[in-house]
């Protein structure tokens, strides 16, 4: 029973969850776009740092009510000025000029003038603010616009506003899109340094390959086979080989299989009916045997065959990559110890196989490896024009970027340094020997997950910052990288747009502030972010709170929880957004929580090794502090009824917390949930849990701890889901069985990696709506009515 001015509103309930069938659940569906997929071969990740490592604001649909919240530059006269269009409302238009130079910004020509010119000229009536064309072409020191209308171009001048047809095409102006996008956030291996398995020598002499688990060479000009290597056997047989640039030595890596196991899926409906069929395919899990790489070098001319001195590869999907250097005779390679607490990068002499570590890095947790998709880092960048690299690292218990002297094999210098994070390298100017970078954190005044640009010299000097406002960036620079429109915004703050200078960061003018003034008409409210002291007293957690809008502080709310707490990034929302975040649930009567607890990424090292051989720890003891937090400060705030949901990593933290937690969480709702580690993908476990597999992996089980249930749990799963394998949930499932729980299950047959699409989104919905508003939803077994 609850108090009796709980919230019952039974009829309004029943509308809401039908209406949610026919709409579909924005935020559950949001939520399957948003959580990583944590699969090698599924990289991609759709929502992760708030800054591309282009900047610049998203591309698409412009969101209705929303005005100048983008900006796309037009720049000319030698990337000293550009234009832009703002669409407004009413589907009005304005043209905008800027000086860069000069730091102004105006009205790029008197459109009421141009209008009545323009009509007069074609004898059609086009009245001010929603002129005919969308791009124009500034002519003859900016006295002259030219625009296209219905395929014909026109010239106006601007001094005595006249039109005159034109027959010269509009001139496309530089933009954003036409930079050269190579440049950015590429890993720095150096040209023609990285060569590929090509049987052919580069001086076009021999040809190389594999016969009987052999290295053999034949000369171009003659038939003669060379055998040069004689211990390749079956089941450890020679592959990917490799020349020197010279030609002089052959690289060949000698490979015994790992074991190579498989998890099976069954698809119980086909889509052409008949027999259901079984799918196979490779799956590597923890604790597995991994394929092993060994190295020979061969030096063709004396067939001579080197073994090199340094350890075999252990590798799952990855295959060794080779980086020779400008003397042709040496080479580099990354080696990351099994476990992921030991990183090398390994130098070899290809004619003396002698080896020596330029980069070894240890640690008594975890580096970070594996599963960087939400970095725009590469660990290791190497420089084209000296044999240096700037080098990623937590060494000093933050990330931040090192010179490394390749030639002397040690670190030059630390190039950033303090109490923030590195979260990409953007350009590496190898000629002003400066890094351009995004970081977050620097701002002590700010939340320490907003995007902030940055330029610094390679000996760690001259730190400018590119960005100032108190928001997450996206920047857009102009051609010649002398401007950068700075753009940046929170999700309770809309999109700012300001010109900057790049030499040192100065503000030369403000461009735009978005309008949402129609939008606030509907309805739509942002998120407040809010903060609370983590487990430590002294560390802030950082979150949103989602709610109602018709919320009654005289009245108590239940809480939902959306949660994934997967230590490959950090989730909660930074950058604004027109969407009514959760509303399939707020306009339920729940409000809507999200948080990043201690153990996700992009804050200390430390922050971050709250995960190491914890899981399970999922941030529950900083997550529950928030809650009573936001309970202290809001009184409607309802601790006493808390559920929460998640998917995949976040389905195994929902499930989770009725598990170890359910002194606040009363209901969960957990979706292709990694229930056990021992029974996901080995590189993204090995790395968190830690290797060999020890009693760590059962004791944050969810199937060894499934006699500790307390509450109501809701498990979905997709038969077809190629990330996190069915059986994970099922032997949960067969767990909860032999424990004597109850629970409820929905297993989709054809599903995927997800919540089940909106039928699965609308059993949630009544899911909750039962067990934490103590409404019944409708029977929607019953007849229809007539």
């Amino acid at each position: 029973m609850h108090v009796t001015n709980h919230i019952r509103p039974m009829r309004p309930i029943l509308t809401l969850i039908a209406l949610a069938m026919l709409t579909g659940f924005d935020a559950a569906t949001a939520i399957e776009s948003r959580v990583p997929i944590r699969s090698a071969q599924n990289a991609q990740v759709a929502n992760t740092p708030e800054a591309s490592p282009r900047g610049g604001p998203r591309r698409g649909r412009r969101a209705e009510g929303v005005y100048k919240d983008r900006i796309r530059p037009h720049w000319f006269a030698d990337n000293t000025c550009f234009w832009y269009r703002n669409d407004l409302s009413g589907r009005t238009k304005e043209f905008i000029l800027v000086n860069a130079e000069r730091g102004t910004r105006q009205i790029a020509f008197d459109h009421r003038k141009l209008a009545s010119a323009l009509s007069e000229a074609s004898g059609i009536d086009y009245p001010a603010d929603r002129l005919p064309f969308d791009d124009i072409e500034f002519l003859n020191d900016m006295r002259v616009i030219r625009f296209t209308v219905d395929q014909e171009t026109w010239a106006c001048d601007l001094a005595p506003y006249t039109c005159t047809k034109s027959d010269k095409a509009v001139t496309p102006a530089s933009s954003d899109e036409s930079l050269d996008r190579t440049r950015f956030g590429q890993r720095r291996r150096g040209p023609g340094r990285n060569r590929g398995s090509s049987a052919d020598s580069p001086d076009g002499r021999w040809t190389a390959f594999v016969k009987d688990h052999s290295v053999f060479v034949r000369a171009k000009d003659k038939g003669d086979e060379i055998q040069l290597s004689t211990d390749g056997t079956e089941g450890n047989a020679y592959g990917i080989l490799s020349w020197a640039p010279d030609s002089r030595v052959l690289t060949a890596f000698r490979i015994q299989p790992g074991d190579n196991k498989q998890v099976h899926l069954i698809e119980w409906s086909p889509e052409g009916g008949g027999r259901a069929t079984l799918q196979t395919r490779q799956y590597t899990l923890p604790g597995d045997k991994l394929a092993t790489y060994e190295l020979s070098l061969f030096d063709v001319e004396a067939r001579k065959q080197t073994k090199a001195d340094v350890d075999k590869l252990e590798l799952d999907w990855q295959r060794p990559r080779l980086r020779w250097k400008r003397d042709q005779r040496h080479f580099t390679y990354e080696h990351v110890d099994r476990g992921h607490q030991r990183f090398r990068l390994i130098e070899v002499d290809s004619r003396t196989g002698r080896a020596r570590n330029l980069i070894d890095e240890r640690s008594k947790t975890f580096i970070w490896t594996a599963h960087t998709e939400n970095l725009r880092l590469e660990r290791v960048n190497w420089l084209d024009k000296t044999d240096e690299v700037i080098y990623a690292s937590e060494t000093d218990g933050w990330r931040h970027l090192y010179l490394v002297d390749a030639e002397q094999g040690r670190i030059a210098n630390q190039i950033t340094k303090g109490q923030w994070v590195v979260r990409g390298i953007d350009l590496i100017d190898e000629d002003a020997r400066q890094v351009w970078l995004h970081a977050s954190g620097r701002n002590p005044d700010q939340d320490p997950y907003l995007i902030h640009y940055y330029r610094v010299n390679f000996d760690g000097t001259g730190l400018v910052a590119l960005t100032e406002g108190n928001g997450t960036h996206t920047i857009q620079y102009s051609p010649d990288r002398r401007f950068l429109i700075d753009t940046y915004s929170r999700v309770d703050m809309v999109p700012v747009h300001e010109l900057r200078r790049t030499s040192d960061g100065k503000l030369m003018c403000p461009l735009e502030k978005a309008d949402i003034s129609e939008l606030i008409a509907g309805g739509w409210t942002s998120p407040e972010v809010f903060t609370a002291k983590g487990r430590d007293g002294k560390t802030d957690i950082w979150g949103i709170i989602c709610r109602p809008r018709d919320l009654d502080p005289h009245k108590k709310y239940p809480i939902i929880e959306q949660i994934y707490a997967g230590p490959q990034s950090a989730y909660v929302p930074k950058r604004f957004s027109p969407s009514r975040r959760f509303a399939s649930l707020t306009d339920l009567g729940f409000i809507v929580v999200q948080m990043d607890g201690m153990g996700t990424a992009h804050r200390s090292k430390a922050f971050h090794d709250v995960c190491w051989k914890n899981l399970k720890d999922a941030g529950f003891p900083d997550r529950i502090l928030w809650h009573r937090a936001a309970a202290k400060e809001y009184p409607y705030y309802d601790i006493s009824r808390v559920g929460v949901y998640g998917n995949s990593a976040g389905g195994q933290s929902a499930a989770g917390a009725v598990l170890f937690h359910p002194e606040l969480y009363k209901a969960a709702v957990a979706s292709c949930g990694c229930h056990d580690n021992r029974m996901d993908k080995a590189s993204w476990n090995e790395q968190w849990m830690g290797y060999p597999v020890g009693p760590q992996y059962a004791e944050c089980s969810n199937i060894e701890n499934a006699h500790r249930l307390r509450g109501k749990l809701f498990l979905i799963v997709g038969g077809m889901d190629t990330n996190v394998p069915p059986e994970s949930t099922m032997r949960f499932v067969d767990a909860l069985i032999r424990a004597d729980k109850d629970f409820d299950l929905l297993v989709i047959p054809r599903g995927g990696h997800g919540m089940g699409g909106s039928y699965g989104s609308r059993r949630m919905y009544d899911f909750f709506v039962r067990h934490l508003l103590d409404v019944e939803p409708p029977n929607r077994n019953a007849a229809a009515e007539d």
